[in-house]
């Protein structure tokens, strides 16, 4: 930390867990490691891939959600054909929470994130209904 990094992403915790001997191990060191690098001013960022593509079937390699200060879900859903991927917020510790399930479309150069996906249900199991008319508008966010 010598060197003045203000962030730091570990992509992926599923290699990270296969590099340990045990999940319990995982635990530990990830407790210890994320407590020394907020010590030290450090944003981390995890990313951990679920198995399986869509629906409620995903299931987690490892659960190290009572670590993270935020969690954000992103899932694919299918829609009249296509697939699309909405965003999530399921946990965050301090500060208001965005309830809401939104699109996300990572166009170049931009990040793309619609509006509350209020006529959709069941967008989180990954087969959602449509319960009115698909949303169109958002926000943009350059990179």
């Amino acid at each position: 930390m010598d060197r003045g990094a203000r962030l730091i992403v570990i992509d992926s915790l599923n290699g990270f867990l296969q590099a340990m001997p045990g999940e319990h191990f995982l635990a530990l060191h990830l407790h210890e490691l994320l407590t020394y690098l907020n010590h030290k001013g450090v944003v981390t960022l995890m990313i951990l891939a679920q198995a399986g593509l869509v629906g409620s079937a995903m299931q987690t390699p490892a659960d190290v959600s009572y670590l993270a200060d935020n969690i954000l879900v992103l899932r694919y859903f299918e829609v009249q054909g296509g697939v699309r991927q909405a965003i999530s917020m399921i946990k965050k510790r301090s500060g208001p929470h965005e309830h809401s399930i939104r699109e996300l479309r990572l166009i170049p150069g931009e990040i793309w994130v619609g509006d509350p996906l209020t006529n959709f249900h069941g967008v989180l199991t990954g087969i959602p209904a449509i319960v009115g008319q698909t949303n169109g508008g958002g926000v943009r966010s350059n990179e």
